[in-house]
């Protein structure tokens, strides 16, 4: 069997890309595209997905708000030559990570599972001062703890992104 090469960075082809939005579980972290510049570069959009869409799931906009503090400074500072930016979900299941030259899932998934741990950690989200946040006072360490709690529990199946 020849791989390609998303499946040699871990990612199955047949859910890159926009799925069907019935079909997507969550948690999940899922390719959504990599597009490789003339220069030789990729950027790799990465659809971290928290809750199941149209489920009635949705995160609050304090919980996004604090989970994307967390997010911000972690991939900032674990990947700092890759991380390129970080933009919540309108429809506030998750979020989408966009990396430069990196594409590899493992890399990816063992990051994010850095960045929860420590959210467990936390005493205080990260850049939430009224001189680092336009609207530092929607912060809630706890309910950030918990869903960290709740990702982390489903680790093992992160990959497993789509029903059949």
């Amino acid at each position: 069997m020849v791989m390609t090469g998303y499946e040699q960075l871990g990612w199955s082809p047949d859910t890159i890309g926009e799925l069907d939005h019935r079909r997507l579980k969550a948690p999940c972290v899922k390719l959504r595209s990599a597009r490789r510049g003339p220069a030789g570069d990729t950027v790799y959009c990465i659809d971290l997905r928290l809750r199941h869409p149209n489920a009635g799931q949705c995160l609050s906009s304090t919980e996004l708000h604090s989970l994307e503090h967390f997010l911000l400074e972690g991939f900032q500072r674990l990947l700092p030559g890759h991380f390129i930016g970080l933009g919540v979900m309108g429809c506030q299941t998750g979020f989408y990570l966009t990396l430069l030259n990196e594409g590899r899932r493992e890399a990816i998934e063992g990051t994010l599972e850095a960045i929860l741990r420590g959210v467990l950690q936390a005493s205080a989200v990260p850049y939430a001062r009224v001189d680092q946040c336009g609207n530092y006072r929607n912060h809630d360490l706890g309910r950030a703890q918990q869903i960290a709690r709740e990702v982390l529990a489903h680790r093992a199946t992160w990959w497993d992104v789509a029903w059949p």
